[in-house]
């Protein structure tokens, strides 16, 4: 027994989760309003070594750069910073423990877009706690006294006035940490993380499953990503008869584009490069995966698809920004504003059942002669209703997993 920080006797924490391996520390890449191939065959991450024995009910699970946390039984509170481990945790059948995720209006109301075509599920996140309003903020989270922190430990000390020792003291004196934040751009982490491991997002998934001892969920909604990835690039064309495409956002004085790459290795692009477009701005080298282009480097560019990032986000309007792109001398010329085909792309920060849809809405933006049109999408409204014969994906399928019938 011990003395809680209220000085009542009973079980810390740590009796309840055992934390094992090294703390790690290291920045949140700009932006934020902001391998190679596809993310075809995920790997679970489980192995005889991951989980204990029948006669042991705690489970170890394994994740770079924190290495082995024990935990004793399946967390009730889950901390969450970006809203793939919210999208994880509901897709596990777990949403009701996240209790908190960046700018929750946003990132719920983008989640429940897509699951109001998945009977039985939703995301409750009003009311939840934004962990980058005002800062990481150390006393929130011995707040929130969460069973979990599904961030990165690397990551967090980038925060201003977090350090190292301050990534020890939660994760010994609240919850581990159980992230890794730098496998969505591939990015290099902070120094000292020479070691640092890069996930799939699906890899990624299977390994935040272990933790929930949902893996029977992880390996069926696995396989029907596998399923419509196969479906998709067995039926697409040569890569010469492919279209130029951009994923940028329009900058919110409508003045120049955050441009992003379409097929560069990281799990924030894991809705398009599956769908192995021409990315009109391949030769770029943005020392990441996005920059800054002008109108006249897009004009230049002239893509034959805009895929507007965050399109589908309660966070900015399409009808707006088409209509800036009209009304501009060089963006009227740009050939995907006059062919009308510059669409809402999604949330870079994606997780297993945002990513579904997102191939989906990919393949029908870019290949709509092979995979059927993509609907006019109007602001606020959720995914659109596709023709069942022309869904690329089982919807029921996916709500029966997310249910429990795996």
């Amino acid at each position: 027994m011990a003395t809680d920080r209220k000085g009542e006797a009973e079980p810390t924490r740590r009796e309840y989760l055992k934390y094992g391996g090294a703390v790690v520390a290291g920045g949140l890449l700009a932006g934020c309003t902001d391998g190679s191939g596809s993310e075809t065959t995920p790997d679970s991450g489980a192995s005889s070594t991951d989980t204990e024995t029948a006669t042991d009910p705690s489970t170890t699970v394994s994740i770079s750069p924190v290495g082995d946390v024990t935990f004793d039984a399946a967390p009730e509170d889950v901390f969450t910073v970006f809203p793939q481990y919210a999208d994880m945790a509901v897709a596990l059948g777990r949403g009701d423990a996240v209790n908190s995720v960046y700018v929750p209006e946003m990132s719920g109301t983008t989640l429940n877009h897509y699951t109001h075509h998945l009977d039985g599920v939703s995301f409750d996140w009003e009311g939840l706690y934004d962990p980058l309003s005002g800062g990481l903020s150390k006393e929130k989270l011995y707040a929130l006294d969460s069973d979990v922190h599904l961030a990165d430990p690397a990551w967090a000390p980038t925060q201003t006035n977090w350090d190292e020792t301050d990534v020890t003291e939660i994760a010994e004196q609240v919850a581990p940490w159980f992230g890794n934040f730098y496998s969505g751009t591939r990015a290099s982490p902070p120094e000292g993380y020479d070691d640092y491991e890069y996930y799939t997002l699906w890899d990624l998934f299977g390994k935040v499953a272990q933790v929930f001892d949902e893996q029977a969920r992880y390996e069926a909604l696995a396989d029907v990503h596998a399923d419509l990835v196969s479906t998709i690039q067995s039926d697409l064309p040569p890569k010469s008869e492919r279209p130029t495409v951009v994923r940028a956002t329009l900058a919110a004085d409508g003045s120049q584009f955050y441009s992003y790459h379409l097929n560069k290795p990281g799990y924030w692009l894991a809705d398009t490069r599956p769908l192995g477009a021409n990315d009109a701005f391949a030769e770029e080298d943005w020392s990441g995966l996005w920059g800054t282009v002008d109108y006249e480097a897009m004009l230049e560019a002239d893509p034959d698809v805009f895929l507007h990032l965050w399109g589908m986000t309660p966070s900015y309007s399409m009808t707006e920004t088409r209509k800036r792109l009209e009304d501009h001398e060089v963006g009227s010329q740009l050939s995907a504003v006059q062919n009308d085909r510059v669409v809402p792309a999604g949330m870079r920060y994606q997780g297993p059942i945002m990513n579904l849809f997102q191939i989906e809405m990919g393949a029908k933006q870019l290949y709509p002669d092979l995979f059927g049109e993509w609907p006019r999408y109007e602001d606020g409204e959720h995914y659109p209703d596709i023709p069942a014969d022309e869904q690329l994906f089982d919807r029921q399928r996916v709500a029966n997993i997310v249910g429990g019938e795996v």
